[in-house]
């Protein structure tokens, strides 16, 4: 077997585990999901009196965002993984192939951009994380949101979820979405692969690129 035969190979195994690595992490997040979906027994915790409501909207607000935070983190890895297959693919693949096999080897992914299944589970995220904000707020916070915040009788321990919200917003989901897509961006940009003509390929919302 001569040098480019066992650097095919290689090239074809690394291919292969690319897209092993991508159906990892896309199993990894539902995972998480079950995890946020199995919270609710903290809800029903609290509806029992066994733990304070507030508490039991904070831990469902903490686990929504660790999933959003999943969410960015693994669309970081499939993106990567994308650039990776696509330029083992300009490897073997020609320019007329943009059109006879698939086209989407020619250009990366801008910026990072959320893949569908993924962006579904961000949405999800959010929306449980709207949901239980609003329950708290419309039965804990507004019966007696008239009363001054500087009354005693005020019970504090009712911003804790929001105190959540902000903190791990803040510290952990702006941090890692930041923080990954300057990871895609500094990936692309020291590994772009060869470069193919594309000017005959419209790239539209299945494959978001920056405009040329």
């Amino acid at each position: 077997m001569d040098t480019m035969d066992r650097r095919d190979e290689f090239l074809l195994k690394m291919y292969e585990q690319m897209f092993n690595d991508i159906d990892r992490h896309h199993k990894i997040v539902w995972q998480v999901i079950g995890v946020l979906i199995g919270s609710f027994a903290v809800v029903a915790l609290a509806e029992k009196e066994l733990i304070p409501i507030d508490i039991a909207v904070a831990v469902v607000i903490l686990i929504s965002l660790w999933v959003i935070a999943h969410v960015y983190d693994s669309n970081y890895w499939y993106n990567r993984n994308l650039v990776i297959i696509s330029n083992i693919e300009r490897q073997f693949l020609k320019k007329e192939d943009l059109k006879e096999i698939q086209y989407y080897f020619g250009e990366h992914r801008d910026k990072n951009a959320v893949q569908t299944s993924l962006k579904i589970q961000l949405y999800v995220g959010w929306g449980l994380v709207v949901l239980f904000l609003s329950y708290h707020f419309i039965t804990e916070i507004y019966p007696g949101f008239f009363i001054s915040w500087a009354d005693a009788s005020f019970d504090w321990m009712k911003m804790m979820p929001y105190i959540v919200l902000i903190v791990f917003y803040l510290k952990l989901v702006k941090w890692i979405k930041k923080k990954r897509e300057n990871d895609y961006e500094e990936f692309v940009a020291n590994s772009p692969g060869i470069e193919i003509d594309t000017s005959s390929i419209n790239y539209g919302g299945g494959h978001p690129i920056s405009k040329k």
